[in-house]
């Protein structure tokens, strides 16, 4: 069950990032954002109703269902639209894979797991690989933009870590991924709609069929099933070994990003995604590989 959970994790949100840039331009980002999740929400509460399985929250259930709708369901794909205006997906999914590092750090933080020496390195290999993997971007004129996209990119991957801390406080209270997910998706499309109507943004309806094509595999696929069977692992697996799904994220993004976007490689920058991707393998490794003493890999 776990392996079908990743296989299917990493091949829906390997492949959203690309379907996020054909939203980029016609209308405005907290709309698209809107539309995404008020379609998954609606999609995602009538499949429970027509199972029969839809389950009204208890009023302590409340806040929290919000929390995770803020980290999960809005403020984070606010900043990833915003970054898919200034670098190519792909990029955006190697940014995105550092969710293994903040994984670590937010759950020592919030529930006293440990930390390696093996989780500095790997974070060491993946800042080095991040700064190859951009050299090329940082040295043109447009450095500046690019400065933008990664940093959009970085609060978005971090609001989605703590999304993961609230959802493991949730599954351990006993509200599953799958109700929180379903009542946690209409509240982030309502805070969303809040944001419109406070900016005075103008909602632009879906301009093209590409667009909605997009829209409708972001809201059903990356959305219903991609945050459900993720969420899942979260709660069966521990929120940094869930993440580790995250780590085949870029090498699905960047190929798609290279045939739809004309992504340009070079040495520098492929070596630079291979120091990324080898800092999250290295941060799920045996921990004996680490040590001079054999150990259990820690949980």
């Amino acid at each position: 069950m776990n392996a079908l959970l990743f296989a299917v994790t990493v091949l829906i949100w390997g492949s959203t990032w690309i379907a996020i840039s054909l939203q980029v331009g016609p209308v405005p980002v907290l709309v698209s954002v809107f539309y995404r999740f008020a379609l998954a929400g609606l999609v995602f509460l009538i499949g429970l109703v027509l199972m029969g399985r839809l389950k009204l929250p208890q009023r302590s259930e409340q806040p929290w269902i919000l929390m995770q709708a803020l980290c999960l369901f809005s403020f984070n794909f606010i900043m990833f639209y915003m970054a898919a205006e200034h670098v190519p997906s792909g990029v955006i999914s190697v940014v995105f894979s550092f969710a293994t590092v903040f994984n670590a750090l937010n759950a020592r933080l919030f529930f006293g797991d440990r930390i390696t020496g093996k989780t500095v390195f790997a974070g060491s290999l993946g800042v080095l690989g991040l700064t190859l993997l951009f050299a090329q971007e940082l040295t043109i004129s447009a450095s500046t933009e690019t400065l933008i996209g990664i940093a959009c990119a970085l609060a978005g991957t971090l609001l989605f870590s703590l999304g993961n801390m609230v959802s493991r406080r949730n599954s351990s209270k006993g509200l599953t991924p799958v109700q929180a997910n379903a009542w946690g998706m209409p509240y982030g499309a309502a805070v969303l709609l809040a944001l419109i109507w406070i900016s005075g943004t103008e909602i632009v309806a879906p301009p093209t069929i590409t667009y909605l094509g997009a829209l409708v595999y972001l809201a059903v696929f990356g959305s219903v099933v991609g945050f459900t069977t993720y969420l899942m692992m979260v709660a069966r697996l521990g929120s940094a070994k869930a993440a580790y799904a995250t780590v085949l994220f870029p090498i699905i993004a960047l190929a798609l990003s290279t045939v739809f976007e004309g992504y340009t490689w070079s040495w520098i920058n492929g070596l630079g995604l291979c120091l990324a991707l080898l800092g999250n393998v290295v941060m799920f490794s045996p921990q004996g590989l680490f040590s001079r003493r054999r150990l259990a890999p820690a949980e």
